[in-house]
């Protein structure tokens, strides 16, 4: 069987992040310290592990996020109510 990808074989957003380095901006912020990170040109999504290294934002690194992002809002609006 063949395989008909409708993607191009050359890509020009990723010449550019493997000629340059990817051009990451912050689209959620979990906490203070950990970030979900997408390249501006080719897409590419990660996100800060708990070294503080960038890691590639798989199905269950997502999921770690959301469970990590619900437990630090109510930590911090208990730490606010009770100050």
């Amino acid at each position: 069987m063949k395989n008909n990808s409708s993607r191009p074989l050359f890509s020009f957003s990723g010449f550019v992040c493997s000629t340059f380095g990817h051009d990451y901006v912050i689209t959620r912020k979990v906490t203070n310290h950990i970030n979900e990170y997408r390249c501006t040109h080719c897409g590419k999504e990660v996100t800060d592990n708990f070294s503080g290294n960038l890691e590639q934002l798989t199905l269950k690194n997502k999921q770690v996020n959301s469970s990590l992002a619900l437990f630090f809002e109510k930590k911090t609006k208990r730490d606010y109510s009770t100050s």
